[in-house]
C-alpha cells in the first residue's frame, strides 16, 4: 500500500502553457457527523468542461487519523447513483490504493475519460476501515453511499448498492480535465453566495436538488455557449458558507473559525490548476460577524496582493444588501462598495468589478433584495437571481490578459 506524505499547495504561478485546468471545485471545511466504514461512497461532480482524462483531488484536510482509500473509480454519471460507462480504476503514484496522513491532500494520476461540458462525472472509493471524512456541507445535491459494512462496490455501473444517500461532499474537492484548448480557470472565492445558498428554491414550496442552478453553474454555462472555441475557460467553486473575508471579526461563527480568505487561499484557490482569475465575492458575514471597513478593505489588500503576485487576475464584486443591517454596517457597507468601485478597479488594486449589488438591490429599498430574486432570507438569490447574477458577468472581462476590459457583443 502506498503512503502519500502531506503535498503542501505552492503559491501558484501565472499561467504558462498547460492542459490541466480544474473544471469542478468544492473546498473542504470540516468533519463529516458520522464515519465511514467499510462501505464504498460515490460523489458527484459537475463538470464546466469536458476533456479526454482527469485527475483527482482528495484531501484529508481536517481528518485526525489517517485516510485509507482501498479502491477508487471515476465514470460518467448518469440517473441518481448509476453510470452511464464502465468506471475507470483511479490510481495513485502508479498504485490502486492510498493513504493520505491527517492534514494531508493528494492528486490522483490522470484517468483516460471523456468528458464534455455540464458532464456530470462520479468518483467512487471504498474504505475498508474506519475513518471520519472530510466534507464539503452544502452539495446541493444528493451523493451516495452503501451501507457500513457492504464492502467494495466501487466497480459497479448500477447504483442498486448506493442505498444512502447525503447532501454533503466527502474526501473529493477538485476534478482537473486535460484539455489544452482551454485558456484558464475562473474561480468563484467566497462564502455563501458562492456556495450556492439559494440555488435550489424554485419557488414556494420547490426544491431542485441537483439541478446546478448556483451563479457559477450558469456562467460556466454561459462560457460553453457564447466564448469562441479558442477562448474557452473553466469554472471552479471555492465557496464556503458562513466564511469571511477577515480573519479579525469579533463574532465568527465556531464553524467558520480558520476558514478566512487568507487563511484558505492556497489551499482551495492557489492549489487549483490553471487559475487564470478570481471573482472575489466577500463582505457579507464579515459585516454581520462585527467587522469594520478598515477591517474588510485590510484583508482585501492582503487577498488582492496574493492574487496578484501569482498573475491571477483579481475580479470582486461589492458587498451585496442584507435588511438586516444596522446603519452602521450599512455605512461601512457603502465604504467598501465606494472602494471597490473607484476607477472600475478598487482603486488600482484589483482587475476589474462585477457589480452584484446593481443585480442584486431593490431599486426602492437599496439595502434589501430585489424580491423576485429573494431566496426568502433576504440574504441570498433564488434560482432567478442566480441566473441574473451569472447574466450581469461580462465574459470578455474574464479572458486572461483582458485587463477588465469593456464588454462588446461576441
Amino acid at each position: 500500500m502506498a503512503t502519500v506524505c502531506f503535498i503542501a499547495s505552492a503559491p501558484a504561478q501565472a499561467v504558462g502553457p498547460t492542459s490541466w485546468f480544474t473544471a469542478w471545485a468544492q473546498s473542504q471545511q470540516g468533519l463529516a457527523a458520522s464515519k465511514l466504514n467499510n462501505q464504498s461512497i460515490r460523489m458527484v461532480a459537475h463538470l464546466s468542461q469536458g476533456g479526454s482524462a482527469v485527475r483527482i483531488r482528495l484531501q484529508n484536510t481536517f481528518g485526525k487519523q489517517p485516510l485509507i482509500i482501498d479502491r477508487a473509480t471515476v465514470g460518467r454519471s448518469g440517473k441518481d447513483a448509476t453510470l452511464v460507462d464502465t468506471a475507470r480504476p483511479i490510481t495513485f503514484a502508479g498504485g490502486r490504493s492510498v493513504t493520505i496522513p491527517p492534514g494531508g491532500e493528494l492528486w490522483s494520476d490522470e484517468t483516460g475519460l471523456d468528458t464534455r461540458p455540464q458532464d456530470d462525472v462520479a468518483v467512487s472509493m471504498y474504505v475498508a476501515g474506519t475513518v471520519v471524512p472530510g466534507q464539503h456541507a452544502f452539495a446541493a445535491r444528493d451523493n451516495y453511499l452503501t451501507p457500513p459494512g457492504t464492502g467494495d462496490h466501487t466497480a459497479e455501473s448500477s447504483g442498486s448498492a448506493y442505498t444512502q444517500t447525503v447532501v454533503s461532499t466527502y474526501l473529493v474537492s477538485a476534478v482537473d480535465v486535460h484539455n489544452p484548448a482551454l485558456q484558464g480557470t475562473v474561480v468563484g472565492f467566497g462564502s455563501s453566495v458562492v456556495d450556492g445558498v439559494g440555488s435550489t428554491n424554485c419557488g414556494p414550496g420547490c426544491t431542485e436538488l441537483g439541478a446546478n442552478r448556483r451563479w457559477l453553474d450558469d456562467l460556466g454555462r454561459r462560457i460553453s455557449a457564447e466564448l469562441p472555441p479558442g477562448e474557452q475557460l473553466a469554472v471552479a467553486n471555492a465557496g464556503i458558507s458562513a466564511t469571511t473575508s477577515s480573519g479579525e471579526c469579533p463574532s465568527i461563527p465556531q464553524e467558520a473559525a480558520g476558514l478566512d480568505a487568507l487563511a484558505r487561499l492556497d489551499r482551495d484557490v492557489l492549489a487549483l490548476h490553471g487559475v487564470t482569475g478570481v471573482i472575489y465575492y466577500y463582505g457579507t458575514n464579515d459585516l454581520a460577524a462585527g467587522c469594520t471597513a478598515a477591517q474588510i478593505l485590510d484583508s482585501y489588500h492582503k487577498v488582492f496582493q496574493r492574487l496578484r503576485d501569482a498573475g491571477i487576475a483579481v475580479h470582486v464584486t461589492p458587498i451585496t444588501p442584507r435588511p438586516s443591517y444596522t446603519d452602521r454596517q450599512n455605512l461601512d457597507r457603502h465604504t467598501v462598495g465606494t472602494f471597490v468601485k473607484r476607477w472600475n478597479n478598487c482603486a488600482g488594486t484589483c482587475d476589474d468589478v462585477i457589480d452584484f449589488d446593481q443585480v442584486l438591490k431593490d431599486p426602492l429599498k437599496p439595502n434589501s433584495i430585489y424580491p423576485p430574486y429573494d431566496n426568502g432570507d433576504g440574504a441570498h438569490a433564488n434560482i432567478a437571481g442566480q441566473q441574473a447574477l451569472a447574466d450581469y458577468v461580462c465574459l470578455p472581462a474574464l479572458r486572461p490578459g483582458s485587463k477588465g476590459q469593456s464588454c462588446v457583443p461576441l
